[in-house]
């Protein structure tokens, strides 16, 4: 066979294949999650390549000027007009830039900073051996109690580390709320899961406690990762898509191609209301909401103190973003199925969480158990279906996630001979020995309370209004007898802290460095600010409350 020939066949049978599009990326609508990913990437390098003595400072310099530059980079696009007559579907419609996505992912940086302020805190504990430690265990892998972790802490190792895996859940967390279909949602759930997984275990104090809650969190969210997962399989044969519009079009009836392949189970109701059902659950799980939050009371005691301030304020944000934007996006159709499910859940969370967190003996739990609480309240704004119920829970999660890192952070600070002191008979009394650590609190308390003139109030009234006026008036009702019921056990902790007399052995208060003080004073800054002039912001999650289909 001639050269010619064979040139010939070669050349024929290459000329039918198509041609494959190159994807399309916004790179500058994208810009801040690509900003924290790049960061979180340069951090893995840092760790392989940088002496472990500096460690410590680069990956804190990496980390605020990536969450700084990301959260300048939503401010950007925001200013331009993407929260409103710009937003629009980005990467070939992976991501929705809008209103919603860009007020959620500005409250996670900002959130994601002021919690890595706690992360990189390194005056509380005694210093060990010449070294400064931080709440993050020597050696992660070495075993609690063995040889090789004393030689760990003796040789004055970091878990750095943190760092990176801090910025790798922020990213998942960025694309969570802002996901515009059902693979993209998933991938950003795993992103956002994993690196929380690793970092519950990594405590310096009490390790077998915190590896025990780290695997009750993995085995848990795992199970609720796959009920997603098989949801959005059962949605993706009813709707023949996993694009959130085209499913919205097929709920709707108004899809105008139907591929003959799913033309069967195109439409089966059974597939929409279990893959529907499903997928809420997944998500209701990492919000913490009542049938679903076994989990959140054991993970948020034995987890590292600062990871517990940042994975409750920053996960809750995203979680109700991405719930929201399915309810809102996907499922405005299956309004009727899914309102009275929502009723179900909020009232349970909401009376849930309040009762139980009364019989509560641990700090760190009684805040889990005012987390639940407070998942509840945020649902009763997510029932509204009004954009003033959009809003209002853009608000409500800004502001508690200032509360709820500054609380935490305050919990670090109260110490005894065993590391933090989170049992509430060691709080007798703080009040007499630490005033300011105790007003600080204080002031946390009856925000999470919902006390006028503190954020907790301006968000509860507007959630609360936005359901009432939504046609939920007895979802309110209970709302307010469950605050009253949550006030209880927040305020006994007040009288507890300043009224008790203080133990001779009890806990001290340790100083902080200025990094632990500015996470407090941020959180104390938002919570009076959004509740004596709450207008501002109020306005700004209005305008950024429209979802772009």
């Amino acid at each position: 066979m001639s050269a010619t020939a064979v040139h010939s066949l070669w050349t024929t049978a290459a000329e039918p294949i198509a041609k494959i599009d190159a994807p399309k990326f916004e790179y500058g609508q994208l810009a801040p999650t690509l900003i924290v990913v790049g960061a979180a990437i340069v951090g893995i390098l840092v760790e392989a390549f940088v002496p472990r003595k500096s460690r410590y400072y680069v990956q804190m310099f990496v980390s605020v000027v990536a969450l700084a530059a990301a959260f300048a980079a939503v401010v950007a696009l925001a200013a331009d007009g993407y929260g409103t007559t710009k937003a629009r579907i980005a990467a070939m419609g992976a991501i929705a830039v809008d209103g919603p996505a860009l007020f959620l992912q500005g409250t996670i940086l900002l959130a994601a900073l002021v919690g890595l302020f706690t992360f990189a805190e390194r005056r509380l504990d005694p210093v060990v051996h010449g070294n400064r430690v931080d709440s993050f265990a020597a050696q992660a892998a070495s075993v609690p109690g063995s040889e090789s972790e004393k030689a760990a802490v003796k040789a004055g190792f970091t878990t750095t580390e943190v760092f990176p895996l801090l910025l790798f859940a922020v990213a998942g967390m960025l694309i969570f709320p802002a996901a515009n279909d059902l693979l993209t949602l998933f991938v950003a759930l795993e992103v956002l899961s994993l690196p929380l997984y690793l970092l519950c275990a990594l405590a310096r104090r009490k390790r077998l406690m915190s590896q025990e809650a780290a695997v009750k969190y993995f085995l848990l969210g795992a199970f609720a990762s796959a009920f997603t997962l098989f949801g959005i399989a059962l949605l993706y044969g009813y709707a023949g898509s996993m694009s959130y519009a085209t499913i919205a079009q097929v709920v709707e009836g108004t899809v105008a191609d139907v591929n003959p392949a799913l033309a069967d189970t195109m439409g089966n109701d059974a597939l929409l209301l279990i893959g529907a059902a499903l997928v809420v659950m997944g998500l209701l799980f990492k919000v913490g909401a009542v049938p679903f939050h076994m989990w959140t009371p054991d993970v948020y005691q034995g987890a590292p103190t600062p990871v517990t301030g940042f994975m409750a304020a920053a996960t809750k944000v995203a979680a109700f973003g991405a719930l929201l934007r399915l309810l809102y996006v996907v499922l405005p159709g299956l309004r009727w199925d899914w309102r009275p499910v929502m009723w179900a859940v909020a009232i349970v969370t909401m009376l849930g969480g309040a009762i139980v967190a009364i019989t509560q003996t641990d700090i760190k739990r009684l805040l889990a158990y005012s987390s639940i609480a407070h998942a509840g309240f945020i649902l009763a704004g997510v029932i509204a279906t009004t954009p003033d119920g959009v809003s209002s829970v853009l608000f409500y999660l800004a502001a508690y996630s200032f509360v709820t890192i500054g609380a935490f952070a305050v919990v670090t600070l109260v110490r005894d001979a065993g590391g933090e002191a989170t049992h509430l008979s060691k709080w007798a009394g703080l009040g007499r020995r630490s005033p300011l650590v105790a007003a600080v609190f204080a002031v946390f308390l009856l925000a999470f309370a919902g006390i006028p003139l503190t954020s907790g109030f301006a968000g509860k009234f507007a959630v609360f209004k936005a359901a009432a006026e939504g046609g939920a008036a007895p979802l309110v009702v209970i709302g307010v007898i469950s605050s009253a019921i949550a006030a209880f056990f927040y305020i006994r902790v007040i009288v507890l802290m300043f009224f008790s007399e203080p133990r001779p052995e009890g806990p001290t208060v340790a100083v902080p460095s200025p990094l632990t003080m500015t996470a407090i004073g941020v959180g104390v800054a938002v919570t009076l600010v959004l509740g004596v002039a709450p207008q501002y912001f109020l306005d700004l999650a209005g305008q950024a409350g429209v979802f772009v289909r």
